[in-house]
């Protein structure tokens, strides 16, 4: 999948009020539908995994623009509106924040089953998409929101966001399903942020190719020698910057998931991936294993690589980016220009957009 950006919000309690949110959904609602009209439903989801114009939507839609609460707020508001033109539009949304999310895959398979369509390729996309952001991009964000948009004819973007509550800030994961090589090589193809972490295990690195085959070769062994080998290093040799103590890591755990991995036997690394139970502490001891006796050395580099949004005019959080500025505006201007297109469909979507009421 193609990952387009990620952006860090400081994280802010409560919610939207009623009348905010229902006005939210009610102009998410007919601007999908316009964008629809002139571009398409995939140029809908293009649209949506570009962090410059989520930002710049959230804004029209008269949410905070450096808040946490945007990401699910504004992901809300979309599903809602999606409700009643989805199967018009042929456009759908599921997921959503806590518990809501894990819930994904039955959603996909509802619509799938009333509709008719393959969902067990989205079904994997929401899966792994996750599982990489949470597990094998572990930068200290834990998700907490996912949110899956598709079109009848498979194509999909993610948005996801992750908590460091001790920072309080979030960090948000976009991703686009389209013209995608691997899962687990290099799938970003612009990580945007406030700052850099300074421990950041990447496995989806192009460096860390030799840590993600050796990991396959390793699991591929019999568990036992594996946690063997575990115990030596664990005992003898653990490099500070792994920040990795012998104490995170629980034996017996460490050889279950092994035995796991070990018993469908998987051929690649996405493959680990997908194994129940393979988590971030067990991919770290495989990526110090594997560097130890291999000498494959992973990615400790944060993917983020330049600021997000606006900035404020008084430099906080940080000064204005006239560039970014400009391109939220020329974002926006083609929206406008392109509504004001005047044949009948799209005369008809701009006759709904002025009886809309605020």
């Amino acid at each position: 999948m193609q990952k387009t950006g990620t952006a860090y919000l400081p994280l802010h309690g409560g919610k939207a009020p009623a009348w905010l949110f229902q006005r939210m959904v009610k102009l998410a609602r007919e601007i999908i539908y316009i964008l629809c009209l002139e571009y398409g439903r995939k140029e809908v989801l293009c649209r949506l995994s570009d962090p410059f114009w989520f930002q710049a939507f959230g804004c029209v839609l008269g949410f905070d623009w450096h808040s946490s609460g945007v990401t699910t707020t504004v992901c809300g508001a979309i599903k809602e509106a999606l409700k009643d033109v989805n199967k018009e539009l042929g456009i759908f949304v599921v997921g959503g924040k806590g518990k809501i999310a894990l819930k994904t895959p039955q959603e996909l398979e509802k619509i799938g089953n009333r509709l008719g369509l393959e969902v067990s390729p989205l079904i994997y996309a929401s899966r792994l998409t996750a599982k990489v952001d949470n597990v094998a991009l572990q930068d200290g964000y834990q998700l907490y929101h996912h949110t899956l948009v598709f079109t009848t004819d498979g194509a999909w973007s993610v948005i996801q966001q992750g908590m460091n509550p001790a920072q309080r800030y979030a960090r948000r994961y976009h991703w686009l399903g389209e013209q995608v090589k691997s899962f687990v090589c290099e799938p970003h193809s612009a990580i945007c942020a406030v700052k850099k972490e300074r421990l950041v295990l990447n496995l989806v690195a192009q460096e860390s190719e030799a840590t993600r085959k050796f990991s396959i070769d390793l699991v591929q062994e019999k568990p036992e020698k594996i946690s063997q080998e575990w115990q030596k290093i664990a005992n003898l040799y653990l490099p500070n910057r792994h920040y990795l103590l012998s104490t995170d890591i629980d034996p017996k755990r460490l050889q279950q998931n092994l035995t796991k991995a070990y018993s469908v036997c998987p051929q690649d690394f996405e493959s680990l991936l997908n194994v129940k139970g393979i988590g971030a502490k067990t991919l770290r001891a495989l990526a110090l294993i594997a560097e130890i006796i291999y000498g494959a050395k992973p990615s400790f580099k944060d993917p983020a690589r330049f600021a997000f949004a606006h900035g404020g005019k008084d430099g906080h959080p940080y000064p204005v980016n006239r560039r970014v500025y400009d391109q939220s505006i020329e974002i926006l201007k083609e929206a406008v220009n392109a509504a004001k297109i005047g044949y009948t469909e799209k005369m008809k979507a701009l006759k709904r957009l002025h009886k809309f009421n605020l």
